[in-house]
């Protein structure tokens, strides 16, 4: 029976274990037995220096998820791949994941592809300079920010009264002093 099962591997060695394993399983004709190695992960943009830069983050490091039909051969050959520690397991058994949950891990992988995250470097509160667009080079203190929009409000001062400006998260940067 065809279950989803969660592999604990060597921080940073999941990209090398999947490869590996996807090699043996070719080698031994075990596809029907090992389905799917899924290594959940999501494109987010993050901010740095004013330049926005889309990064691949896993959702669980340290880990990948195995469709497979779970018996003696199989999870020996698991045990046998360079990289991998353990399954996790309850009473030393291992767990299928209810489907449930790799419903919503499968969905969230899925999801993402089509919607990028932004990751937001600014909080409310924060000192920051607008780098482009109409008020270039004004400072200000964030008030808002909006992560589904991309935005943020920054109060700045226009003809000596603050005044509150939105702004796209790319159009602004930390400000120093």
């Amino acid at each position: 029976m065809l279950n989803w099962y969660v592999v604990h591997t060597l921080s940073g060695h999941e990209e090398q274990v999947k490869k590996y394993l996807e090699g043996v399983i070719k080698e031994r004709n075990l596809d029907d037995k090992i389905v799917k190695i899924l290594i959940p992960t999501e494109d987010i943009i993050q901010m740095k220096s004013g330049k926005k830069k889309t990064v691949t983050r896993k959702f669980f490091p340290g880990y990948i998820l195995i469709q497979m039909d779970l018996n003696p051969d199989t999870q020996s050959l698991i045990f046998s791949v360079p990289g991998i520690t353990h399954f996790v397991t309850s009473h030393n058994k291992p767990v299928p994941l209810d489907p449930d949950e790799i419903e919503k891990i499968l969905h969230r992988v899925e999801g993402v592809k089509e919607e990028r995250k932004i990751e937001v470097p600014f909080k409310v509160g924060d000192p920051a300079k607008v780098i482009d667009g109409p008020f270039k080079d004004f400072s200000g203190i964030i008030s808002n920010v909006n992560q589904e929009r991309g935005k943020v409000k920054i109060m700045v001062s226009i003809f000596g009264r603050l005044t509150p400006v939105e702004v796209d998260f790319f159009q602004i940067q930390e400000d120093k002093g």
